[in-house]
This record gives structure tokens, sequence and C-alpha cells, in this order.
């Protein structure tokens, strides 16, 4: 089997195209069981969020892979693959492994650095494990993503830059209206991100109400930065009195209308708006920006910020040596990755190839015991002893060494040999084709679309 990594996010897809890729966990979990259902895909996990939707895959081929996970992602986004093609990246073995890696630390984020990524795909590989869609192949990939995203945070100096995508924002927000201090806010919605912008809005001085369609959720997170709490049903009036709002719903449709902000705007023209719309899709009308006195900020905005940035971060200048030093553990830990997984998959080949020896040894003994009957247990065990030596000494080199080689280039080819000299006839669950296409794929991205 071999690592395949397919999917769309800022990098290269408008915040209106991301839009229609909004999942919900009922929709992850749909994609999950599709994907592993048809003939290419045998563990997969899917990774969603508010600017990026990517699957990382376990497939048997890497051009009837592709095409079977380009096929999913074009049905949850309603169109068709030729046209998502432009905007999809494919990676693929080790560089899918380094892209995985790559995001769990923060540095292909839209706010790089940040910390919140490390958190959904924690809980996109737990939601994959409990639907039974990851294995022997993907849990340790997954697992070691998240202790690199841990290792880069704590060992680099890369959280300088680590502010979330509501800091960010809220930095946008205080230099239209000024600072937050005092100010009322209003957080519509109480999942992940509402609890983190309340959290970051209460540090920053802002008096917090939480509006939320479950309101035991909005009573537990206003009780945990001692704020208060909004009925949905009287939005309007918590608009009024709110100098931000901050939306971040999982709602498919439109939750703030324009009439609900322009009658919030009334008689406060002297008193300016920040709308903070972190959703995606989109909890806000578009149309909220053409208001008088209301400044918003989303997605959109912060993207083309990063554009213009010629990728730098948003939150500031990251010293340069910081994100060196991360890609550097990231490239290390690559190869440590690949080592390993390469070691596994020579793993059987070696045990065959071990037990395979041990029966003709004991086959050889029970001969000489039939030929000689007469001879005594202390020879009889001697010989024995002596024979699994040999026999052990000879195994040692050659096992040895295709361990070592399975992590160089075109290792596994080692193994494939090894199985054809000693006729070990076992199904390691490796193509043939995987040490050398994992060397010479070079993705076309007219064909795939994006980079490789």
């Amino acid at each position: 089997m071999s690592l395949l990594a397919v999917g769309i996010s800022h990098q290269t897809a408008p915040v209106s195209l991301l839009e229609q890729f909004a999942m919900t966990s009922d929709d992850t979990v749909k994609a999950l069981h599709e994907l592993v259902g048809n003939d290419h895909v045998s563990e997969a996990i899917v990774l969603a969020t508010c600017n990026r939707v990517e699957v990382f895959a376990e497939v048997d081929r890497f051009h009837g892979g592709v095409t079977e996970v380009s096929r999913v992602l074009a049905r949850q986004a309603g169109a068709t693959v030729e046209e998502l093609s432009p905007y999809v990246t494919v990676h693929y073995e080790d560089q899918a492994v380094a892209h995985l890696f790559t995001v769990a630390a923060g540095l292909d984020s839209m706010v790089v650095g940040e910390t919140q990524v490390l958190g959904q795909l924690r809980n996109a590989y737990a939601l994959a494990r409990d639907q039974g869609t990851v294995g022997r192949e993907l849990h340790p990939v997954a697992q070691h993503a998240l202790r690199v995203g841990k290792r880069v945070h704590s060992e680099t100096g890369i959280d300088k830059a680590g502010a979330s995508l509501v800091s960010v924002s809220l930095d946008h927000a205080e230099e239209r209206i000024g600072s937050l201090q005092g100010r009322r806010a209003l957080v519509v919605g109480a999942g992940s991100m509402g609890a983190l912008a309340a959290a970051t809005l209460a540090r920053r001085g802002a008096r917090v109400t939480v509006a939320s369609r479950t309101p035991e959720s909005a009573a537990r997170l206003a009780a945990a930065v001692d704020g208060s709490t909004a009925a949905l049903d009287d939005l309007p009036a918590a608009i009024a009195a709110a100098d931000v709002l901050l939306t971040c719903t999982g709602a498919t449709g439109l939750v703030v209308g324009t009439d609900a902000v322009a009658g919030a705007m009334r008689g406060r023209a002297d008193r300016p708006l920040a709308v903070v719309d972190l959703a995606l899709p989109r909890d806000v009308d578009p149309a909220v920006a053409g208001l008088p006195g209301v400044h918003v900020v989303d997605l959109a905005l912060l993207q083309g910020e990063r554009t213009a940035a010629h990728d730098t971060s948003l939150a500031g200048a990251v010293a340069r040596d910081d994100i060196a030093a991360a890609h550097a553990l990231i490239e290390a830990e690559t190869a440590l990755l690949r080592a390993e997984r390469q070691a596994a998959a020579v793993a059987p080949t070696v045990s065959a190839l071990r037990s395979q020896a041990a029966e003709v040894v004991d086959a050889e003994l029970l001969r000489l015991s039939t030929r000689l009957p007469d001879l005594d247990a202390r020879a009889r065990s001697e010989i024995a002893r002596t024979v699994r030596r040999v026999v052990d000494k000879l195994l040692h080199e050659p096992t040895v060494r295709v361990k070592e080689l399975a992590s160089t280039p075109g290792g596994v080819d080692y193994a494939d040999a090894l199985r054809e000299l000693f006729g070990l006839g076992i199904d390691t669950g490796v193509p043939a084709e995987r040490g050398r296409l994992a060397e010479a794929v070079a993705v076309d991205p007219d064909e795939f679309g994006g980079t490789a």
C-alpha cells in the first residue's frame, strides 16, 4: 500500500470554492465510508477545516487512488472532477507524509504557526478511527503527524507567529473600531471555534455574550468567560448592543441577514460595528459589508492579505531561522517515518524467511532422528543446536541488510528479490510498484491539477 494526499485548501482555491466543501460530521462519515468502499482505497482520514478539505489515504494504485478520491471530493462540492482539477493538490508517499507533517505543524495554515489545526487533525483521526477507516498503515502515520506538530511548536520559535485565525481577525477589528477593552462582543456559535473566540475576546477585555442554537452550550461557554447569553431569536437586539459580532457556526445557510444588521445600526451612527465571520460557509450575508458603519472581516479578506504578503504570516514576521528549524525537523521526521514504514514492509519477508528456515531445520532433524534412532539425547541436542546456529548465522547478514536497505530508495525491491530467491509465497500487502513509483512519480498538474 502507498500513502496518497489529495485535497484543496486556501493555498490554491478561493474561499467561494472552499465554501462548497463545508462538511458536517455526518458528511465526513459518509465520505470516509465512500472512500474505503471503492476498489483502490483501503484506509482514509478526511481533514475538513474552515480553509481546507484534504484526504489522506492508503491506496493500492496511484492513478486509481487519485481518481477515486477526486470523485468523492467532487461529489461533496457538487462539482465535476474536471471543474475541481485546477485547484486540487496531489502528494504521494514521502511528499504526502511531509505535507501532512507541514499541515500538523501549522506551516501550511492561513496564519503561519497556528495551533488549532493540530486539534482538528486529532479530531479527524479520532473520527476515522471510530469509523474503522484507519488501519495498520494510517495509524502510525497519523500518530507520528500529531507528535511532529507538538514537537514543532515546543522545539522551535514558530509559536511567535502562531496567533490563531481568531486573534488575527480581532486584530483587524481593533484596527477599525479601536481597543476591545470594555467593549461588548457577541459570539454566535459555541463550538470549538466559538470557545476560542470567546476566550480571546475575554482576554482582550471585552464583555462577551454568547448565542447558540444549543442554549446549554451557550450557557457553559458564557460561564467560562464570565459572560452572558442571548437567544438566537433575539439576535437583532443582541447585535444592536454589540461593538463586535463574531460568527462561527456550523450552519449551512446564512445566520445573520442584512436586515438584522441594518436594523441594529439605526440610531448608532457614531458607534461602528465590526463583523467577524469565520464560518465556512459564511454565516453573514456578504451585503452587510455595504452598510454604513459596518466593517467586515472574513476568510476571503484574510486569504487575500496572505496572498498579497507572499505567504508571510498575517500575525507578523516570523524569524527565518524558526521556520527553517521547523522545516528541518519535518524533513528529519519524514525520513524517520519512511524508514519505519519500509522496515515494516519488509518485516513479513524476514519473518517468512526465518519461519521457512526453521521448518527445514525441524524436518531435517526429524529425518536424522528416524535414520539414527539409537543416537543418545545429548548428541541429538548438540546436533540440533549446531544446525540451528549455522542456519541463524547464514540468515543473519541477509536479514539485517534487507532491513537496512529498506530505508534507502528502492529498498523494498530487495525484499522482493529475497522472496523470489527463497520462494517465499507471501502477500506483504505492498505492491511491487511501490518502491519504484515512490521515486519516479511526478504528478502532471495538467492532468490532476495543483502540484505534486
